[in-house]
């Protein structure tokens, strides 16, 4: 029997041979952690679908970046859980007892040079669980897109003010890039980038991130805003839109269930790319893993290599605490 010449297993016969040759990394500096800031103090409660992650008060948000920004990472993305709830949702631009803005103040003197993310919606901040400003057309009550990115808008500024270095839309609502990057350049935030969650898909992955978001819709559902999980062609013209009302970074989100449409975006634009590692994908993987039917670090570090030789450069994902541990290794 003849064998080829060229065999291309050689390359594969030793870790050191192995390591020089592939041609995907992960890195520690490419994750980032999302944070869950519940007001009260002195709170630390385990989200019992997210294993591992807390719903966390202002001084221990400050404690978790710490110990984080020790293991490598660097920036982390904050999801707010209000005192109150009302139709608006106007916690949000609270300047001085916003949750976000009084965590955004934690951390800033906390871990000075940790870059702070904001998720910046209104599901966890509205009493009805929606993404902004509802209205009554013909019988129902709808989203009024106009009046919502407004209130992204002021969202969005007074964020900035309290220290955050991006702010990251997430509700996938018609026009809200443009207004934002309008309202930061009129209040002096010409700095501040946008990270546009610009295909969102309205996925069954989210149920724990509602969970510890306590963000849940109270009626209905957000496929009039969200993307069809069938869709991968309008994905692209949701990210050129973006793009054109001046995103710096898109985004595509969930992940593991849309890698063709991370490939997608990223050999159409060319520009800095998000792939949100979600909760249910958390989740699956810690429930496995719980029962002993899958191994979690070598799972961990295929997914994730999986996202970034997709074409992610950055990768949200809750696993960021561990896999910084696993990589220091």
């Amino acid at each position: 029997m003849s064998f080829p010449t060229v065999r291309l297993s050689r390359l594969r016969a030793s870790g050191v041979l192995r390591s020089l040759v592939r041609e995907t990394t992960l890195d520690v500096r490419d994750l980032v952690a999302p944070l869950f800031v519940h007001h009260g103090e002195n709170l630390r409660r385990e989200i019992a679908s997210m294993p591992g992650q807390f719903q966390l008060g202002a001084e221990h948000v400050g404690e978790q970046a710490r110990r984080l920004f020790e293991l490598g990472v660097r920036a982390v993305l904050l999801f707010g859980i209000p005192a109150r709830k009302d139709a608006q949702g106007s916690d949000t631009w609270d300047d001085q007892h916003g949750v976000i803005q009084q965590a955004l103040r934690v951390l800033r003197q906390a871990v000075p040079e940790m870059l702070l993310l904001t998720d910046v919606c209104f599901c966890e901040y509205t009493d009805h669980g929606h993404c902004g400003v509802l209205v009554e057309r013909q019988g129902q009550l709808v989203l009024d897109h106009h009046a919502t990115c407004a209130n992204l808008a002021r969202q969005a500024v007074s964020h900035a003010r309290a220290g955050a270095d991006l702010v990251a839309p997430s509700g996938m609502i018609d026009g809200q890039v443009a207004a934002i990057r309008q309202a930061l350049d009129a209040a002096g935030f010409s700095h501040v980038p946008i990270m546009a969650y610009s295909a969102k898909y309205a996925s069954a992955f989210y149920g724990p991130f509602r969970e510890a978001a306590e963000g849940a819709p109270k009626f209905g559902d957000r496929r009039s805003h969200q993307m069809d999980p069938a869709n991968s062609a309008e994905a692209l013209r949701e990210v050129r839109q973006d793009l054109e009302e001046g995103a710096d970074i898109v985004m595509v989100k969930p992940a593991l269930a849309y890698l063709d449409v991370v490939r997608r975006v990223k050999d159409a634009f060319h520009v800095p790319l998000a792939a949100y590692n979600v909760s249910g994908e958390y989740a699956l993987v810690k429930a496995a893993a719980a029962r002993g039917w899958l191994d979690e670090k070598p799972l961990v570090l295929e997914i994730l290599t999986a996202l970034r030789r997709a074409g992610a450069d950055l990768i949200i994902t809750y696993h960021a605490e561990d896999l910084a541990r696993w990589l220091g290794e």
